[in-house]
């Protein structure tokens, strides 16, 4: 197992410095200049060529890139934003536990809903009840973030005042964002919920279990719904990764000071650092997170956790029966 993990571990280096190469040219193509759009429109073309060349600007792409992945591997340095000349490291850390927080409670909301309107979807499959939860799955699946974050303003805030519009100055202003996020995530971990605990109901073991005299719900939560989870685990790890990426759209709509708004910013000034390396620490979670769920399958089925133990029991066995062969072939000599 530890050896998996440390594979796993190396494999992100590659994923890592791909996104810093793709997200660092699509910058670099990107038209516009990030030293006229900071001096403005009335700056000269001398004072714009001295403001680039203090930014670095002027240096040929793969210098620039080059400095930029030796700074993030020797250093941890992440540059310093064009916009503002702040260390781009201390505004993300500044900024991260909002987005985390916006994507664990949202998380939270949505996989308890999605699990429980999954398990009562499958339990009444084909029912009035079946219908209504697939309707409700599919609209939070193909709803954009963004418009649902308005419709939601547009209700709540506008027509009956009950929430704050934007701001995270309390529990209220949390409430709209993470009920957007939230419902979205809800609706993919429903129908996957659903799959899952069908798939399972059918199997001949549920037949046993009833036919010891087992009741109903204690069949579904502690058999079917355990035997479900693997799918449901990571389709939550999947979710938790969209809902970074979602979140970009849902703190700018509700002006959440988070990573995803200052990622947003910095798109719109062309602020290189900026960008790349909140993308960078998007990615990182993303690859982290993936990795917890791939541990976490090991506990949540014990066949998975058989399958490490025994490849590491068969590789042992295989080297001491190699080692004991070189000795025998020793002694005859």
């Amino acid at each position: 197992m530890l050896k998996y993990v440390i594979k796993r571990i190396i494999s992100m280096i590659p994923v890592l410095l791909g996104v810093i190469v793709i997200v660092f040219t699509l910058m670099y193509v990107s038209p516009g200049d990030p030293a006229a759009l900071k001096l403005g429109t009335e700056a000269t073309p001398e004072a714009i060529a001295q403001l680039r060349a203090e930014m670095g600007l002027d240096r040929p792409y793969l210098v620039q890139l080059g400095d930029y992945i030796l700074g993030v591997i020797t250093r941890f340095d992440l540059g310093e934003s064009y916009r503002t000349g702040a260390e781009v490291s201390a505004e993300i850390v500044g900024r991260i536990g909002i987005t985390l927080k916006l994507a664990f409670i949202s998380m939270a909301v949505g996989s308890v809903l999605g699990i429980a309107l999954g398990i009562l979807s499958a339990v009444k499959q084909y029912s009035f009840i079946d219908k209504i939860m697939t309707v409700f799955a599919l609209f939070g699946i193909s709803t954009p973030s963004f418009w649902l974050a308005l419709m939601l303003i547009l209700a709540f805030s506008v027509n009956l005042g009950w929430l704050p519009a934007s701001g995270s100055y309390g529990l209220r202003y949390w409430i709209l964002p993470c009920a957007t996020l939230g419902y979205q995530a809800a609706g993919i971990i429903m129908r996957m919920t659903r799959s899952s605990m069908l798939e399972s109901i059918r199997q001949d073991f549920v037949t046993t279990a009833r036919a010891k005299g087992q009741t109903e719900g204690k069949i579904i939560v502690r058999h079917v719904l355990r035997k479900a989870l693997i799918p449901i685990i990571t389709a939550i790890g999947n979710q938790f990764c969209y809902l970074l990426g979602g979140a970009v759209l849902v703190e700018s709509v509700f002006s959440l000071p988070g990573l995803g708004k200052y990622l947003v910013d910095g798109i719109s000034n062309l602020d290189f650092p900026a960008v790349t390396s909140s993308v960078l620490v998007i990615a990182l979670i993303s690859v982290v997170v993936m990795l917890v769920l791939d541990i976490l399958y090991s506990f949540v089925d014990p066949r998975i956790k058989a399958t490490y133990q025994g490849d590491a029991l068969f590789k042992a066995r295989k080297k001491a029966l190699k080692e004991g062969g070189e000795v025998a072939h020793d002694s005859k000599q």
